[in-house]
């Protein structure tokens, strides 16, 4: 079965970077399409970024030009370069594959 096991998550300060990785098992990865939200307690799921089998990235205004999506299809691995981190970027990140979403990991932007 589709599984999405997200890592990287951690503390950080305003500025600083963090890179997200998400391991894809259970479908065709090099073939799919990838994409990253993030959601705050509380709060509605904001789509953050995604990737085509192509390699087209795509991103939300509110992070183009910090943060940067890839993939390695050799590691069935989507990653996601976050840099010049804000306070407001604190949430919980999620990989997806179509309506699947991994378990997610917790980016805390605080000084």
């Amino acid at each position: 079965q589709v599984q999405l096991v997200g890592s990287g998550g951690g503390l950080v300060q305003p500025g600083g970077s963090l890179r997200l990785s998400c391991a894809a098992s259970g479908f065709t990865f090099s073939s799919s399409a990838m994409s990253w939200a993030r959601q705050a307690p509380g709060k509605g799921l904001e789509w953050v970024s995604g990737i085509y089998s192509d390699g087209s990235t795509y991103y939300a205004d509110s992070v183009t030009d910090r943060f940067t999506i890839s993939r390695d299809a050799a590691k069935n691995t989507v990653y996601l370069q976050m840099n010049s981190l804000k306070l407001e970027d604190t949430d919980h990140y999620y990989c997806a594959y179509g309506p699947k979403w991994g378990q997610g990991t917790q980016v805390t932007v605080s000084s």
